[in-house]
């Protein structure tokens, strides 16, 4: 019993055991082991063989695993890309409805100021006929025989109750360069320069925004003033494009963050125009 208790497998150790512990009051009693106890013989080891099957199994688990990580990235991934192109079309249907409305918009502007332009030439020739006449001491031509002006037919255009973004800024374009145009009308060459050294400007800007050079202006530069600076309505039609004073007031610039490409293309229309329309700030 003691060998039992003692619960070594060799004969010389169990003796040892019995040497130490014969005083002991309990060395006779049967050991107390629960009736439950169950003793589980080891695990075989496996063989190289079912190691390595064991290893391939595993990384082709997480292959598999892998490969439907992939999957599922790839499908969202596309869903992204339809998203973003979804985006990407209609902001760009925006953008050209809005070009197209604002062109509309800039056309009915020039028609309308050409008429108006017509019928004040129209006056200023009625008045100078009328003058010649009464110097060489004719009656006034009576008004029946008098070849009737038609009044010009109004175009029906198609109006949107969609807002144009750009209008309400190139109309305050427009109404500056008009300005600037009736400042200086006595001197036509320089009004044409200004506007064509104001559309340098904004084309150097739209082309190239992130060149800071194109973006700050020195206002003292004298090649400024003489072109663009001096004159009235210069300053304020860039200000209208976004450039700022800086500096205590020395430099004119238009931070890379609020380029509006869609503003300086209405500056660059209003330019044109005012270039190459013949009527343009005649009133």
């Amino acid at each position: 019993m003691t060998m039992l208790s003692s619960g070594n497998n060799s004969l010389e150790a169990a003796v040892n055991w019995v040497v130490e512990h014969e005083k002991d009051l309990d060395v006779d009693e049967l050991p107390l082991v629960p009736a439950n106890t169950k003793i589980e013989a080891p695990k075989a080891a496996l063989t190289p063989e079912e190691v390595k099957q064991k290893a391939a199994e595993l990384r082709e688990r997480a292959r598999k695993k892998k490969e439907e990580e992939e999957r599922r990235m790839e499908r969202e991934r596309e869903k992204e890309r339809i998203r973003v192109g979804k985006e990407l079309l209609e902001a760009k249907r925006i953008e050209e409805d809005n070009e197209r409305k604002r062109i509309m918009a800039l056309r009915k502007a020039e028609k309308e100021e050409e008429r108006r332009a017509r019928e004040k030439i129209r006056q200023k020739l009625e008045e100078d006929k009328a003058e010649r006449r009464r110097k060489l001491g004719l009656p006034p031509e009576d008004p029946a025989t008098a070849k009737p002006v038609a009044p010009p037919v109004p175009v029906e255009e198609k109006k949107s109750s969609l807002p144009i973004r750009p209008a309400t800024k190139a109309e305050q374009m427009r109404e500056c360069l008009r300005s600037l145009k009736q400042a200086h009308k006595d001197d036509d060459a320089k009004v044409k320069r200004a506007f064509q050294t104001l559309l340098t400007y904004i084309g150097n800007v739209a082309k190239t925004p992130s060149e800071e050079k194109f973006r700050k202006i020195r206002l003292s530069n004298q090649t400024f003033q003489d072109r663009v600076g001096s004159l009235q309505g210069g300053v304020q039609f860039l200000e209208l494009c976004g450039f700022e004073k800086i500096e205590a007031g020395e430099f004119l610039f238009l931070p890379r963050g609020k380029v509006d490409v869609s503003v300086l293309n209405s500056a660059g229309s209003e330019l044109n125009s005012a270039i190459n329309n013949p009527f343009f700030g005649v009133l």
